[in-house]
């Protein structure tokens, strides 16, 4: 069971009122570790200088899209096995079978609740403490 204090998640979104959700939802779960980058571009070169253990991320950004961001992390053989939420307003079949297929750990629909965002860690993490 991870420890919510000492997880480190890595906030991918390039809505400034989303990253505050993320923020607030997460602090409400006991996270303390949470880094913020608005762009795919800028995560994986946060990802070169600290070790995260969760990217929760959005899917339509300027630049590399959520999608794009997911298979580069899938391919790199340091970051392959490490949990990937899609956060996205995205909820059609085809996007959900998109980022499955990419190898998404799970995908949740903004905007989401606390709790909601609770059950989401939980199923890829594991129950939290």
């Amino acid at each position: 069971m991870p420890i919510a204090k000492n997880l480190r998640i890595l906030v991918v979104d390039d809505q400034k009122s989303m990253r505050e959700l993320a923020r607030m939802c997460l602090r409400g779960l006991g996270v303390e570790e949470i880094d913020f980058v608005e762009s795919a571009e800028a995560a994986l070169e946060r990802l070169k200088e600290a070790p995260f253990d969760l990217i929760i991320s959005d899917w339509n950004m300027e630049g590399m899209t959520g999608l794009e961001f997911l298979k580069k992390i899938r391919q790199n053989p340091v970051l392959a096995r490490m949990p990937f939420v899609m956060a996205t307003t995205e909820r059609t079949a085809e996007h959900v079978l998109a980022a499955k297929s990419a190898g998404v750990s799970h995908y949740i629909a903004k905007p989401y609740s606390q709790e909601n965002f609770k059950k989401t860690l939980e199923q890829v993490l594991g129950p939290l403490t």
